[in-house]
């Protein structure tokens, strides 16, 4: 959105005042076209972009604000040093607040604020730029309300929980067959993870290392923007542990098999299984144990030597091998369910090792 007058002529209540016009330095301020009130007491000044708005109205959901107001006015000298902005000066004849803000950011909290409060896109790149700056704002001026709204939002596309990651890559991967070639619905973990940071949202560290961490290195280092060194390092670790539980997922799958329930098993048609509907017994062991084996090197060869899709992401790879048997359709509804249970325990504690592996409970 442009912030310039776009040369439209104003009415005399909008037209700039004497000293706005006649300050050199007033000159070069752009009002912004939605939030100037010509009833507004106070003016906010971000960048080179200026805001006419409601001293109450900041007072009302800011508690920075609100304790700024309190102090004693512009003439004291002391008042910009107690809150670290510039309430010494005037212009239309109400107080300017230099804030040490993006004007970008400031717009879209004050327009979250006038306006029935933030409307949220889906999560996108265009959608995270607004969100993230209300969110960083919010957190700086204490604007409670709004936090909890933004990081409500962006917990969406970062879960904290297995089944809100669950629905985030079902979502993504619905997004990523519409397009050729695939193109990412999310921003850059890079950037959620450095707002995470600079906002103090936890919450948000684990799925963002994960998903980051599912990239090579080489399209890590490519993006505009770095990680710190602290969480670089983070990373690597984390990386590297997500890798090795690949290993450890497909291995431990060839380590579990029961003589009554057998893990899971892919079938070649290289036999037939005869079972009883509902059964919890596998009917041939030695028929699925083959299968079962079969199964961990196919799986080793797909993920571990010719490292497709899933090789660094553990999750998936659990995902994939828990839905390689239906039990609607499997020949054995036992070693069916079976590996369903198994990749579904595997997940729940792959997740929960997700903040060890980047050592984000410190």
């Amino acid at each position: 959105m442009e912030y310039a007058d776009n040369g439209v002529t104003l009415s005399n209540e909008f037209e700039r005042s004497n000293a706005l016009s006649s300050s050199p330095k007033c000159s070069s301020l752009t009002r912004h076209p939605e939030l100037w009130f010509i009833d507004g007491s106070v003016i906010l000044q971000a960048d080179t972009t200026i805001f006419r708005v409601h001293a109450s109205i900041l007072s009302l959901h800011s508690g920075f604000f609100r304790d700024m107001f309190s102090l004693p006015g512009p003439s004291d000298p002391s008042s910009s040093r107690k809150v670290g902005v510039n309430m010494n000066e005037e212009l239309d004849g109400c107080p300017l607040v230099l804030l040490h803000d993006k004007s970008d950011d400031l717009a879209s909290l004050l327009k979250a604020l006038y306006y029935a409060g933030p409307n949220f896109g889906d999560n996108d790149a265009q959608d995270f730029r607004v969100v993230s700056g209300i969110l960083r704002l919010a957190s700086k001026y204490l604007v409670d309300s709004l936090r909890d709204k933004a990081l409500s939002h962006l917990q969406k596309a970062w879960p904290p929980t297995l089944a809100g990651w669950d629905a985030r890559e079902d979502r993504s991967r619905s997004y990523d067959s519409d397009l050729d070639p695939p193109n990412p619905i999310y921003p850059s973990a890079i950037d959620v993870i450095n707002l995470a940071r600079e906002v103090n949202a936890p919450t948000l560290l684990p799925a963002a290392f994960y998903d980051l961490s599912r990239q090579p290195f080489s399209q890590i280092f490519s993006h505009r923007t770095a990680l710190s060194l602290p969480d670089l390092q983070n990373l690597a670790l984390g990386k590297e542990s997500s890798q090795h539980a690949v290993t450890s997922l497909i291995q431990s799958l060839g380590t579990s098999p029961q003589p009554t329930s057998p893990p899971p098993t892919y079938n070649y048609n290289s036999h037939r299984r005869k079972h009883s509907a509902g059964s919890r017994l596998c009917v041939s062991a030695a028929a699925c144990r083959k299968d079962f084996s079969e199964l961990v090197d196919l799986a080793t060869q797909h993920y571990l030597m010719d490292r497709e899709r899933g090789y660094a992401d553990p999750l998936y790879v659990a995902e994939e091998l828990g839905q390689l048997k239906s039990v609607e359709f499997s020949e054995c509804e036992a070693c069916a369910k079976t590996l369903e249970m198994w990749a579904a325990r595997e997940r729940e504690r792959i997740w929960h090792m997700i903040p060890l592996w980047f050592r984000l409970e410190r």
